[in-house]
């Protein structure tokens, strides 16, 4: 049974208000309510459509009224802040993701209409660690638990969401583990990263990278909504690329700078503006991350048009190169010759100031 009356938080960046327009266009929904903090691009209001924009802070006890007041039965939550930046600080960010959803949660469990709750969250949960398994499933946890920002926050919020599951047991729950956005319109932590002309990289690494189209992110959005999938599911496309191989196919050029120098570059970077680095980010492009999908294309019931390689194909369309391809690899091979050839000196110097293996029936002691 489709739902009557959608409230969908977020509105105002680029998937809310997608997903916000294509319920309205439903004529089998009667109502779509769109919440933010912020009014939407001009754009943004003429595509919504029908949907009544509400300005509303999600933080406040009041969106238990909007929620009482239109007889609201699916709350879609989308209103999560991956960085620190768009938000005012870190502080405001928790603020909003963590105290933001509890008041949500709240409003819905004192909400005898609402029937269905979908949950956009983020495959960031699983954590970025060279303790990994090659790919995640749902049932698995973080090996090396988020201590902090996106990642952690999403692991608080999906927390109050199966509590609120476990006291709202008449609500269907949804939870939805996105991997990394991209596509030609949506604007995301990857896209931004992907457009420097130059992208810094951690030396000594060269993470998998699975990615999901923004017309699959819809896609998903849409029938988790109307649909009646109940529980976790992982969100990707099929296939992975090498960081490295991402960024020479969108004709940029790498910089594998040493870790310590990279924590300092992206410190710089969100700074200044450039990119919203932060350590749970530079931890993924170090390690990289991969979930297994067969849940989504089993039990959900969806497989992805794009794979990994076609969604990033479709946004190099938007994204002019910078260096032609051989121009590209000519550059980075010559980087990589620098490095080989200062690791080698590196080498040498270690072997000579290597101490001298311990005499044979001595015991080596070494200070603590």
């Amino acid at each position: 049974m489709p739902p009557a009356v959608v409230l969908v938080t977020g509105v105002s960046r680029w998937l809310g208000g997608a997903l916000a327009a294509e319920l309205a266009a439903d004529p089998s929904i009667a109502r779509v309510i769109g919440v933010d903090t912020v009014p939407p691009s001009q754009e943004m209001l003429r595509r919504l459509g029908r949907t009544e924009f509400v300005r509303a802070d999600i933080r406040n006890p009041l969106i238990g009224k909007v929620i009482t007041a239109a007889s609201v039965d699916t709350v879609v939550h989308m209103n999560i802040s991956s960085t620190p930046a768009g938000s005012g600080g870190r502080g405001p960010m928790k603020e909003l993701n963590v105290i933001g959803t509890m008041q949500l949660l709240a409003a819905c469990q004192r909400a005898p209409s609402v029937r269905r709750f979908v949950l956009k969250s983020t495959s960031a949960v699983y954590g970025a660690s060279s303790r990994d398994p090659a790919v995640f499933t749902e049932a698995m946890q973080a090996r090396a638990v988020p201590s902090g920002g996106f990642a952690k926050d999403s692991l608080d919020i999906e927390g109050y969401v199966r509590a609120f599951a476990r006291r709202r047991p008449d609500v269907d729950v949804a939870v939805l583990r996105f991997t990394n956005f991209i596509g030609p319109r949506i604007d995301s932590l990857l896209t931004g990263f992907f457009r420097m002309p130059v992208v810094p990289t951690a030396l000594g690494y060269d993470a998998r990278v699975q990615l999901l189209h923004e017309d699959d992110a819809l896609a998903v959005l849409t029938r988790a909504t109307t649909g009646d999938f109940l529980g976790t599911v992982n969100v990707g496309g099929r296939g992975t690329l090498l960081l490295s191989q991402a960024i020479r196919r969108l004709g940029r050029f790498e910089v594998p700078i040493p870790s310590p120098a990279l924590s300092s570059v992206g410190r710089f970077s969100r700074r200044f503006g450039f990119v919203d680095y932060s350590p749970e980010q530079m931890r993924f492009l170090n390690f990289g991350r991969v979930v297994d999908t067969t849940v989504l294309r089993e039990d959900f019931g969806y497989t992805p048009r794009y794979t990994t390689e076609a969604a990033l194909a479709d946004y190099a369309r938007t994204v002019p190169p910078v260096l032609s391809p051989k121009l590209v690899d000519s550059v980075a091979g010559r980087v990589r010759s620098i490095l080989e050839r200062a690791g080698d000196t590196a080498s040498a110097v270690g072997d000579r100031l290597r101490p001298a293996p311990p005499t044979p029936g001595l015991r080596a002691v070494r200070d603590a």
